[in-house]
Formats: C-alpha cells, structure tokens, sequence
C-alpha cells in the first residue's frame, strides 16, 4: 500500500512538473474548514439542553422505570463519596489520557513531523471534544484528527492508513478482552458468573471483529493498482471500481501497519492498553468511593458492554453508555442503586473532566492549523 500511495504521489509530482509550474505551486495545500463546524452558541445550548434532559431521566424517569425506591436515594449518596477513592479515581482518569496521547505519538508521529508533544496533546483534546458535543458516534473526533494531521502537511492516503492503524490498536485491546472476559467468566475461570447473553455473545461479537480485521490484512498489496487497470477498459463503471478500491486498500494498509508495529514490539503501543485499563479503573475506583466491591472480571465486562452504546448517533454517549453499564451490572447482580451512584460518578470524570480543557484545546488546535498554514510544510 505505502508503494502504491508513493506511485501515485510521484506521478503527481511529474505532472506538475511537465507542466512548468513553479516548486513553491507545486504542492499546494487547499484551505480545509474544520470539521463538524465551529462551536457556536447555538451548538453549545442544543448539547446544554441534551445533557439536562439526560440528567433528567436519569432522575426521575429512570426510578419509576425500575420500580426502585432506592434509586432516587442513591443520588443523595453522589456527594458522600470516600474522597480518597474519588482522588484515586480522578488520576486513573489522568493517567487514561496520557496512554491515549501515547498511542497517537507511535502511530502518527514518525520521522520528521510539526506534530510535537503540545500538538499531540491539543489534536487528542479536540478530539474528545467534537465528539463530546457533534452527535456523530465518535466520528467527529475521528475526523477532526484527521483534519489537524492534513493541515500539518501529512498526505491524506497516509493519514488515512495511520488512522485506521490507530483504531486498530486502540480497539483491538478491547475485542481481546472481550473474548477472554467473557469466556472466562462464563465458564467459572473469573469469578463473577454471568448469563450467556451477557458473557458469551459480547465474546462472539469480540471474535467475530477480530476475524474479520485480520481478515483485512490479506487484501493485496497491488489491489487498487489491479483495479485502475481493469477500470481503464471498463468505462464508466470500471471509475467507480477504482474509487471504491481506495477503501479496502487504506484499510489493509492501516491492519498491516497496526501488525507491524506490534511486531516491532514498540512500547508506546501499550497506550493502547492503559488508555482502556486506567479508565475501567476509574469505575472501579468509583464503586469502593461508594461502598461497592463487585468482582474486577465483572466490572471489566460491564464496562465494555455499556461501551457498546457509544455507538449511538448522541453526544458522548450520554444516556447510552450509563444505561448500559447500569443494566449489565443488574444482569450480573451488582444492586442497581449503587451501579448506578458508582457509574454516574464514574462518568463525571470519563465526560466531564475532558470536556473543559478539551473544548480549550479546540480553540487552540485551531490557531496553531491557522500558523500551519502561514508557513507551510516542506515537501
């Protein structure tokens, strides 16, 4: 795939020069508006309005629902919390943070790059915060990076690949989990228990998104130079062929490059790992701040579970997320009144606390794109 990328950008190249442009034209950078929009005030009081409708139901809808006295009480408890366990929690979620810059440095930033550490830390930021508040299901954070990584100069094919790489990683940490938690769980080697629906089915569809990502793998290296080829004698389809082929081909590319990286045993990688592991530890931080000890292998499944609901076109999840967690923990019978004062915290630091300085990074993301543009990359 990197062959196939470096081809077409050297007869890019050639083009241009055959045709006596000048070198500082040829290679242009074309203006970009940030994706998703900008945050205006409009924006702003629609997410604001969301988030109390959300906390609403939550309070008073949610309890009638369930028929639990206890579950308005348990919001009573919210600000009872062991201050030590909510301190412990709160640098769980710090140290989430630092795993996920991590994981971005490995994977975008390498050889000469614009991107530093400060860069690093604004694009991931920004990140969270499109998709805290455009109700994308995460793909506003997806492309305001990729938006922020073309305007340092990168070639779009190669963010693409990366991008995918970068998922690849991150998520393969949590479908491997899956499999092993709730095979495990299911059949006594964690304690903990659980129905198959709630152990063995997230485990099915763990496996089944492994396979087919590695799956991926196999396209062939040349598969959209074979396209172009074929679509040449074949008109007007044979074009739309070779437009659909750039997909799987950046998506191969992206698997294989994950793989290598892996191979390369390159130990930023595991920010993968303490990205998903510092914030389940949150939440179970959260739990003992409010007098719950459920099992680790129980929260661990809970957790990725109610993950599940970030899937929703919402922002950030809310409501989505909470509910899951709640509910897979009442599956396997953890009180609900204290999954959900446990959660509900929980998520006060997973949301919230990125959300400020994230939004502030997104401003400043945002003057340093506008410097980028001034003084342009070199070739």
């Amino acid at each position: 795939m990197k062959r196939t990328a470096d081809d077409a950008l050297r007869r890019e190249a050639q083009r241009r020069a055959a045709s006596g442009a000048p070198p500082e034209e040829r290679t242009p950078v074309a203006p970009e508006r940030m994706p998703g929009g900008v945050i205006t005030r409009g924006r702003m009081i629609a997410f604001a309005i969301f988030v109390i409708s959300a906390v609403a139901f939550l309070y008073f809808v949610l309890p009638k629902i369930t028929g639990s006295r206890g579950l308005k009480d348990s919001w009573n408890r919210i600000d009872k919390g062991d201050p030590a366990w909510l301190a412990i929690a709160f640098g769980f979620e710090l140290i989430s943070f630092v795993g996920y810059v991590m994981l971005f440095r490995i994977v975008f930033v390498r050889g000469e790059s614009r991107v530093g550490w400060r860069e690093s830390y604004l694009i991931t930021m920004a990140g969270v915060a499109a998709t805290r508040l455009f109700a994308a299901a995460g793909a506003g954070g997806i492309a305001l990076t990729a938006w922020a990584l073309r305007r340092s100069g990168m070639d779009a094919r190669l963010v693409a690949c990366r991008m995918v790489a970068f998922l690849v990683l991150l998520y393969a940490v949590y479908m491997v989990t899956v499999v092993v938690d709730g095979l495990g769980l299911f059949v006594g080697a964690f304690p903990g228990g659980g129905s198959f629906a709630i152990t063995v089915i997230p485990a099915i569809f763990g496996a089944g998104v492994i396979v087919v990502v590695g799956a991926i793998a196999f396209v062939p290296r040349d598969f959209e130079r074979r396209l172009e080829r074929w679509g040449e004698e074949h008109g007007r389809f044979g074009r739309l062929a070779r437009r659909l082929a750039a997909a799987p081909a950046s998506a191969a590319s992206g698997v294989r490059t994950a793989i290598k990286l892996v191979r390369a045993r390159e130990p930023m990688i595991l920010g993968a790992v303490i990205w998903w592991g510092f914030d389940i530890a949150t939440l179970w931080a959260c739990f003992h701040a409010f007098g719950g000890h459920p099992r680790t292998a129980v929260v661990v499944m809970a957790y990725f579970v109610g993950m599940l609901g970030n899937v929703l076109p919402i922002p950030g999840g809310i409501g989505g997320v909470d509910g899951g967690m709640i509910g897979a923990f009442a599956a396997f019978g953890v009180p609900i009144d204290t999954a959900v004062v446990a959660v509900l915290a929980y998520r006060g630091f997973s949301f919230w606390l990125p959300t400020l300085p994230g939004a502030i990074a997104y401003f400043q993301l945002r003057r340093t794109v506008a410097r980028w543009d001034r003084d342009p990359a070199p070739a």
